[in-house]
């Protein structure tokens, strides 16, 4: 577990995140990540929860429409 800690960005709060952190996530300077609320807190992911869940209901279409998309590719 790390400590983050906090510290002021002009008028706003913001958070540096230690190396291993970064590199744990796979994220970098100008990356992009996500805050999650679950029942035991907040989690931090780069992976969008929105686009995750849009590639889950295409996953299903694409499986249930595999032969008529075969055909389409010929």
């Amino acid at each position: 577990m790390s400590a983050l800690k906090l510290i002021s960005i002009g008028n706003s709060v913001g958070v540096t995140l230690p190396k291993e952190l970064l590199v744990k996530l796979g994220v970098g300077k100008g990356d992009t990540l996500y805050a999650i609320e679950t029942e035991d807190g907040v989690r931090l992911t780069a992976a969008d929860p929105e686009f995750e869940a849009q590639m889950e209901v295409a996953k299903r279409q694409m499986k249930k429409w595999r032969n008529v998309l075969r055909e389409l590719a010929k």
